[in-house]
């Protein structure tokens, strides 16, 4: 599975799952643009990892729900590395809580970055992807996007939606020969997670039949299957990685 002659967009690569894909293809052979948000030292340590790689890369700044922004950073990349063949929508957020306590602000950016977001980039790459007959865009949603979870009524919406666009879009892409399908990770071992209490760690395990919390690069590997050749007659797909969480 090699990805060589391929560019590849992974938006907040800064760290985590996004770092994880952006290394994953670079292993491949694919140059890689990476997306982050503020966190520029992050964004450099994952840059010098890709680049470990042998592979050309560079880093750029954007909000993904601004799409001005998004714009620009897009028609950059296009003319930095001359084409873009691979889109991976990773950037997101969390602002958990119960509906009774959850403000409009904390449903509205969770929903601008995750859902719009993922919109704004798909629609800022339209046009060439279009033009060029070929491409291929993951989105990642959530498991919580397919059963629902509690205090999480914000994230579970925006990463619902993100399955909605994914399906509406190949099905809208799929004659210029562009796939587009989706990754919903379940629980998978960074930042977030390693705040959870043990306690409440040991009842999320009890609800994974494989009875651990998953690595970055289980989610990595998805990504990289099926941006790759081997995955050619697959799209609008939802590919659950979760342990069996979801069954």
């Amino acid at each position: 599975m090699k990805l060589n002659g391929k560019v590849a967009l992974v938006t907040g690569a800064s760290r985590g799952i996004g770092a994880a894909i952006a290394s994953k293809l670079a292993s491949l052979g694919c140059d890689v643009a990476i997306n982050y948000a503020g966190n520029i030292q992050k964004a450099e340590e994952t840059l010098n990892s890709v680049k470990a790689y042998g592979v050309n890369a560079q880093i750029y700044q954007a909000n993904v729900a601004n799409y001005e922004e998004v714009e620009a950073m897009t028609k950059q990349i296009i003319k930095d590395f001359g084409h873009l063949d691979i889109i991976i929508n990773n950037a997101g957020i969390t602002s958990d809580n119960l509906m009774m306590r959850m403000d409009q602000d904390s449903f509205d950016s969770v929903i601008d970055v995750n859902l719009k977001g993922t919109w704004n980039v798909c629609k800022s790459i339209t046009r060439p992807i279009l033009k060029q007959r070929s491409g291929v865009i993951i989105n990642l949603s959530s498991v919580v996007g397919i059963n629902g979870n509690v205090g999480q009524v914000n994230y579970a919406a925006s990463k619902a939606g993100v399955i909605g666009l994914t399906k509406s879009l190949a099905k809208e892409f799929a004659s210029r020969n562009i796939r587009v399908n989706a990754v919903a990770p379940g629980y998978v071992k960074s930042d977030m997670t390693a705040k959870l209490s043990e306690e409440i760690t040991e009842k999320v395990l009890e609800n994974i039949p494989l009875g651990q919390l998953g690595e970055v690069e289980d989610i990595a590997n998805a990504v990289a299957f099926l941006v790759s050749d081997e995955a050619r007659y697959i799209t609008g797909q939802v590919l659950v990685v979760d342990g069996g969480m979801a069954i």
